[in-house]
């Protein structure tokens, strides 16, 4: 790849799969897939490793507030605010070795080039493992990246986990300072352009042949807690008309909430629950109590403000109707954001000069959501094979990656250059 200066970067295929292949074994073998929660020995594990990969590459390593691993290059105008490169590395439960880590070893590998290049920008350059971007056990996802831009209120901090411990705590055994956030919080302008590459976690790129895709928008996702409480009893002395059932009654919410995120709406939605937990969870007890995580996502905050309204009436409705204690909890708000037409120029320039591009909106919530309270942000997407994501299936040929690589170090060195006139 060569800009109009003659600057030439050609990822190292063979060191990136080394990287994402090294990464891949720091996993909780218990568990199935390429799992790495944040907040465990796994993950502390892989960040060790991540940092001495960064030294190695002539960064300057220091963590954060919020825990998140910061590499700088620094440039050659100590006036002009950074250009970051970010993603994360830790995993859902039974995740797979792509998503998320293909953009930290990005910002590396960029780095890597750009120091065997000799090559000096004018910009600082940032690589950030954000920390705990998936949702977590605290009910709360994009921890780190929050925490950065000054977006992780008291109220979060003080949520617990399924063992009691708090977030506050366990961001600072992880290496973070709470208390500091306030302080090191980012303001608008802090970043110049925060750019992440990442698996599309879809089946567009495939099925149509295409190389890569350049991001018109995130999805903003809503994220609540419900808790349905019944009455534990015998399940066979118990009448069947005389019980508080609450995972019965779950059933008929679950339902309810499907049904209403599957109406036509003047955007596309989706809704999912996909956390649950019965107690006491016996073969032979009536389920007394039922807790729940369901989310909302849309690029239109009307829409999932509509969707969740007519949810939450005939969710308490039904809970009325079965005896059953019905809380609606909000957990956390990402808002949607739509990439700004010049950085989709931008990259959608940076791309076609490497492989066939088209554009496209993503149905995945990313850190990016929150560092476009700072600056402005743009992603690219690499093909999932299959469409496959948050699975031990998942993946992304390296060749594939490289290409996104190579797409997105054209674009810091264009970006860089343009702020050169």
């Amino acid at each position: 790849m060569i800009n109009n200066e003659g600057q030439h970067l050609q990822p190292d295929v063979a060191r990136v799969r080394a990287d994402i292949e090294a990464l891949s074994t720091f996993v909780d073998e218990s568990k199935t897939g390429w799992t790495r929660r944040p907040f465990t020995v796994w993950y502390d594990h892989s960040r060790s490793w991540l940092a001495q990969r960064m030294e190695e590459a002539g960064l300057q390593i220091r963590r954060d507030a919020a825990s998140n691993l910061i590499g700088l290059l620094p440039g050659s105008d100590a006036s002009l605010p950074p250009i970051m490169i970010g993603s994360h590395t830790d995993t859902v439960n039974g995740g797979g070795r792509f998503d998320g880590i293909i953009g930290v070893v990005a910002g590396i590998e960029i780095v890597r080039l750009l120091q065997e290049q000799q090559i000096t920008l004018k910009h600082s350059l940032e690589i950030v493992d954000f920390t705990a971007e998936e949702p977590s056990e605290f009910g709360i996802s994009t921890i780190g990246s929050r925490g950065m831009v000054g977006n992780l209120p008291d109220d979060m901090l003080e949520r617990t986990d399924p063992d009691g411990i708090k977030l506050r705590d366990a961001l600072a055994r992880q290496g973070g300072k709470p208390e500091l956030l306030a302080l090191q919080a980012r303001k608008p302008s802090d970043v110049a352009l925060y750019l992440e590459l990442h698996i599309e976690q879809g089946p567009v790129l495939e099925q149509s042949g295409t190389k890569l895709g350049v991001v018109l928008g995130i999805v903003g996702i809503r994220r609540f807690r419900v808790t349905l409480t019944g009455t534990s009893n015998h399940a066979g002395t118990t009448p069947m008309t005389m019980r508080s059932d609450a995972l019965a009654g779950f059933c008929e919410i679950g339902l309810a909430f499907e049904r209403h995120a599957r109406q036509h709406y003047a955007a596309a939605a989706v809704g999912t629950i996909g956390r649950l937990t019965n107690k006491p969870n016996a073969s032979n007890v009536v389920p007394g109590r039922v807790v729940f995580d369901l989310e909302i996502r849309s690029l239109d905050a009307s829409v999932s403000a509509e969707i969740y309204a007519g949810f939450a009436e005939e969710a308490t409705r039904i809970a009325h109707d079965r005896g059953l204690a019905i809380d609606l909890e909000p957990l956390s708000t990402s808002a949607a954001i739509q990439v700004e037409p010049v950085v989709r120029d931008l990259l959608q320039q940076a791309c076609a000069s490497v492989a066939s591009t088209i554009s496209l909106p993503s149905g995945a919530g990313h850190d990016a959501n929150q560092l476009a309270a700072v600056g402005p942000i743009g992603m690219i997407f690499v093909p999932s094979r299959g469409g496959r994501s948050h699975c031990p299936e998942e993946w992304t040929d390296y060749p594939d990656v490289a290409l996104g690589i190579e797409a997105l170090a054209q674009a810091v060195l264009s970006f860089d250059l343009k702020e050169k006139r």
